[in-house]
């Protein structure tokens, strides 16, 4: 499991997600210095985003005996973080001036890359197994 490439990234894209628990949204800067930080679990449909992207890729993780089932739940992940990525922008475009956001915004479009790099990983992998085998009855 641990020995290809495509485990790496999606457990650097889990990690990536799953540090998004524990770190600040924005921080909003009252009129007399003082400071209110938002966290991402304190916004409910960014916390349940984040629990689904999380076992997603913890699941794709687990599956790596049936390839073209790892790299579906690859793609998947891959969209539903492209799809956060998009509203964590439109927050920002909407509230750009009132808060100051943290540079775990970009996670998700990082975690997003490693998904789609992962499974043209897998995907590769198991074309090139299917070919071996098949030249293999042939001889």
């Amino acid at each position: 499991m641990w020995k290809r490439i495509q485990t790496l990234y999606l457990a650097i894209s889990a990690g990536l997600i799953a540090s998004m628990f524990f770190c600040r949204f924005a921080t909003i800067i009252g009129p007399e210095g003082s400071e209110e930080v938002i966290r991402y679990y304190e916004k409910t449909p960014y916390l349940i985003l984040l629990i689904m992207l999380t076992t997603a890729n913890v699941f794709s993780i687990a599956t790596y005996r049936t390839r073209f089932l790892q790299a579906r739940v690859c793609m998947l992940t891959a969209l539903i973080l492209t799809g956060f990525q998009i509203w964590l922008g439109v927050d920002f475009f909407m509230y750009r001036e009132e808060m100051v956001f943290s540079v775990t915004m970009l996670f998700p479009m990082a975690a997003a890359i490693l998904d789609v790099m992962a499974a043209k990983r897998i995907m590769t992998d198991e074309f090139i197994l299917m070919t071996h085998k098949k030249m293999k009855r042939k001889r």
